[in-house]
Parts: structure tokens; sequence; C-alpha cells
């Protein structure tokens, strides 16, 4: 279980800027109908974000997290997943309990950035350039996810690799823009370093969220 941090907020509000129902597009579990819970705010600044919308969470509403886990609930799916912006910005141990309380397993996308918190069940970490992630998540991450550019990713891909527990499962991900210039480096990639897999967006192929 992770341990609130003093570099983290701890509150039963957060800034929520969306929460959906959908399938989840990326990664080991790719496929499955998943509840997004996507939080506000981000200092990571990848200029090719998707999602730029979220970086400042003053523009969203704080929503209690019993709210926020109660509207998750409507839905079949036991599968939630809380990603951002960088959702570790905030100490996630109260959103956690409330989630686990109506049996959710709970996914966190999350660039390593900020301190582990709350009570997670599998960890995506997804390491950027911009800010360098912490140590601890090369023990206890369950996937690593790294968005290729270009070709010089695929070194600093390794290099995260080489630092991750055996148990961890390793994705390279082409970049949306650039895909069609990325994707066959990727297949050749994969090919001759057999340890990784692709992940592809496939929620933007079957445009849903």
């Amino acid at each position: 279980m992770a341990q609130h941090n003093e570099n983290q907020v701890f509150t039963t509000d957060l800034p929520l800027m969306e929460a959906f129902y959908t399938l989840q597009g990326e990664g080991h579990f790719q496929g499955r109908a998943a509840y997004f819970i996507r939080l506000a705010g981000c200092d990571v600044g990848c200029h090719w974000c998707d999602v730029k919308e979220s970086w400042e969470a003053a523009k969203y509403p704080k929503v209690n997290v019993e709210e926020i886990a109660r509207e998750a609930s409507q839905f079949p799916s036991r599968l939630t997943v809380i990603t951002g912006g960088e959702p570790l910005m905030y100490d996630l141990t109260a959103l956690c309990r409330a989630l686990h309380a109506y049996g959710f397993q709970i996914n966190i996308e999350t660039s390593g950035a900020y301190p582990l918190s709350g009570e997670l069940d599998w960890i995506c970490f997804s390491p950027k350039k911009f800010k360098p992630p912490l140590s601890e998540f090369y023990e206890k991450s369950n996937e690593l996810k790294i968005i290729i550019y270009n070709s010089s990713d695929f070194a600093w891909a390794e290099s995260f690799a080489s630092k991750m527990h055996s148990n961890c499962q390793l994705f390279l991900q082409p970049e949306w823009s650039v895909m069609p210039k990325v994707l066959p480096k990727i297949v050749e990639y994969v090919k001759q370093n057999p340890q990784w897999r692709i992940s592809l967006q496939t929620h933007k192929f079957m445009n849903i969220p």
C-alpha cells in the first residue's frame, strides 16, 4: 500500500476533468470495459500530449471522491482507470478506498513524477523526458509503457527496461500523430527484441473515448 507523501495534496475532493465508461484502448488491459477517471492538473508538459486541456486543474470542479465512486458503480464493469493529467499530484488514498468499497480493481496511468499513494491494483508507468520519474516505480510497476516519437526513443526505452523488475510487462506505443512513420520501426524493433510488446491506441481506431 502506498503511503501519504507531503508533496501530494491529501483531499477528499479532487479536480475532475471528466469521467466516462468505455474500453481500455492501450496496454495489458486493451479491449476491456473500464470506467475512466481523468483528474485535472499536470506539470510534466509533454509537447505531444493529446489532453493538454487537462493541465490546468483550476479550470475544473472539485468533486468528492464518494460521488466519483458512486457514479462509477452505475456501470457493470468493476475495472477503473485513474488517469490525467498526472493523477499522482494528489494523494489518492481516499479515492481508492471509495472505489474499493464498490469492488473495483483500480488501475493507474502515471508518468511516475510523483510518489505513489492509495491502494492501487495495477500501475502503468509511462515515464516522460520532461520530468524524471521516481525510482520506486521500477520495483512497483506492473507495466512499462514508452511512447515512441522518434528513433532515439528506443534507446531511451531500454534505459528504463533495464531498471524494471523481471515481471513488469514492457510496451512500446507509437505517438498518434507520427504513427505511420514510427509504427514500422516499432514492428521491426519488437521482432528483434521480443521482450517488448506493441501497444496501440485502439480506442482511436474505434472512434471511442
